[in-house]
């Protein structure tokens, strides 16, 4: 279709060439009345072709977006855990894409091949305004990567300050509360400003920067034309050229050198949508949801943990080292320590949020990172610190927004859990919509129906990291229950707490002191160990003593 565009948009000049010297000089109106005829088919089809080729880029532009909106904010959610969540912008580079395939640059672009053939048909013309045309395009090319240099690199410093300022406003999203609470906004809003106005003033140099060439390159086009229509007037003049000659070779000229001037006027949204395809590629090539894992058996619930070491990318601070113990299907697990002991960090490892520095977390012997991960997210169960739910009914909450998921599943996770009274006494039940803050759930309420959640599926391994934080008498007398539903169950529960309410519930107890096993062991063991060491739990605190 741009082929047929470009051809065709030689009717305008080719009628002018005839009328000039044809029909004015025959005085025919036949010829003149066959001419139009042929030149307004000619404009019709054209702006035919035209619209057919926007068609095809708008219908192209959806149906990217349809394709990659889902793979990407996967890949974004996956690689999240291991960065500040910066990759969900991503999803804003696929806009800025879906953008730049319907807009004027990108057909600009898809013109500019078809120059060589405007200059081929003004060297017909003559050859002198050929060269002249050709001189104006090489001007233009210069121009154009000139632009290309000046521009890139200020372009890149006001998307990378745009970025930190658009992942402080979502911090800010999240924690609205706190912002207002303590009095914060305007040392957040400073921060944001601050980012902003870096990114505006870096977007101002590259714009100046780019409306300079642009107006270099307008200059050298209008020049151009004016340099055809006087020497075209002296070549008529010689008798070289006629009239006609001269206007449709000017605006030919025009034509050729149209798409090139556009291209270098809209080069800042090549610059944004060059980049945003390299973070889009980047993000999907390295997703590990790209490569295929053989779909395994079901778990039974067997835990590995060998020679776990993790130290955060950038520090050299050692948050664990050397972790290793096993636990069998069915096993209960207490991990206790200090706060700051690796307790958390390690819980996380046990889910497949964080990858170790080295070492293997093994479930059912076979290692995390070689699980399918939707399989493997089906059959574990993880309650966080910071709990925090969906803007959705309390049903969907607890069946991990699933569609597919039965009643009889969602009702089985609450029973387990032992939180099917508490929401029988709300007053639309499973059905009651829970907003994005937790209302009108209380804290407490809201860390039970996430410990629903993670007993959703009837998974083979849960690990709750401090179940009990926001819990009363009944919900630490609920929360007994499930775990002792879950040992009828066969499941093996990994409970992070530094309460010693819990210790009764479980078989075995981890103390970590500092990132490392200070004790492992049966439930009655390890406690025997603490007695002798002279330490209490009665007020939980546990391992402050032992270095």
């Amino acid at each position: 279709f741009t082929v047929a565009c470009n051809i065709l948009v030689l009717a305008i000049p080719i009628y002018l060439f005839q009328i000039s010297d044809r029909v004015l000089t025959s005085r025919s109106p036949d010829t003149l009345v066959m001419l139009t005829v042929v030149i307004v088919g000619a404009v019709m089809l054209q702006a035919m072709f035209d619209a057919l080729r926007r068609f095809i880029l708008m219908r192209t532009a959806v149906e990217m977006a349809a394709q990659l909106g889902a793979p990407i904010l996967s890949a974004a959610a996956r690689a999240s855990l291991h960065s500040n969540g910066k990759e969900y912008q991503v999803l804003g580079d696929l806009q800025q894409l879906r953008t730049f395939l319907t807009s004027g640059t990108l057909l600009s672009f898809l013109d500019a091949p078809m120059a060589p053939l405007m200059v081929l048909v003004v060297f017909l013309i003559h050859p002198h305004q050929g060269f002249i045309v050709m001189t104006s395009a090489v001007l233009l090319l210069i121009i154009t990567l000139l632009n290309q240099r000046a521009t890139a690199a200020t372009f890149g410093e006001a998307n990378a300050h745009q970025s930190k300022a658009n992942i402080h406003l979502d911090s800010m999203s999240r924690n609205s509360q706190i912002i207002n609470a303590l009095a914060m906004i305007p040392e957040a809003v400073k921060i944001w400003g601050k980012d902003t106005a870096n990114s505006l003033r870096a977007q101002v140099i590259a714009q100046d920067r780019n409306i300079v060439f642009a107006s270099m390159s307008k200059a050298v086009r209008l020049l151009t034309q004016v340099t055809m229509l006087g020497w075209g007037a002296h070549l008529a003049i010689e008798g070289h050229l006629t009239g006609g000659m001269v206007i449709a070779a000017s605006i030919i000229a025009g034509r050729a050198l149209g798409p090139i001037e556009g291209a270098i006027e809209g080069w800042n949204h090549v610059v944004h949508a060059r980049a945003a395809y390299g973070r889009i590629a980047s993000l999907l090539q390295s997703s590990p949801l790209n490569f295929e894992r053989l779909n395994l058996p079901r778990p039974e619930g067997r835990l590995d943990v060998e020679r776990l070491l993790f130290v955060p990318q950038g520090t050299k601070r050692v948050v664990l080292n050397g972790i290793s113990f096993a636990l069998s299907p069915g096993d209960s697990l207490a991990i206790i320590g200090n706060s700051g002991a690796g307790k958390t960090t390690l819980g996380k490892m046990l889910v497949g949020s964080i990858l170790p520095t080295s070492g293997n977390v093994r479930l059912d012997l076979m290692d995390l990172r070689n699980w399918d991960p939707r399989q493997f997210g089906e059959n574990i169960g993880y309650l966080p610190q910071d709990v925090q739910l969906f803007p959705a009914s309390i049903k969907a909450n607890i069946a991990r927004m699933r569609d597919d998921a039965t009643d009889a599943e969602i009702y089985q996770a609450a029973a387990l859990a032992d939180v099917h009274e508490m929401i029988s006494t709300l007053p639309h039940g499973y059905e009651t919509f829970v907003a994005a803050d937790g209302a009108p759930l209380s804290g407490g309420q809201k860390q039970r129906v996430a410990l629903a959640r993670a007993f959703f599926g009837n998974p083979r391994l849960v690990v709750l990291d401090e179940p009990n934080s926001n819990l009363d008498s009944a919900g630490d007398a609920a929360l007994e229950r499930a775990l002792q539903h879950a040992k009828e169950n066969k499941i093996t529960v990994i409970t992070i707490t530094q309460r010693p309410s819990l210790l009764k519930s479980v078989d075995k107890i981890l103390l970590l002191v500092n990132g490392t096993v200070a004790l492992f062991g049966m439930r009655q063991e390890v406690l025997q160990a603490l007695a002798n060491r002279g330490l209490s739990i009665e007020g939980g605190s546990f391992g402050h003593q032992i270095q």
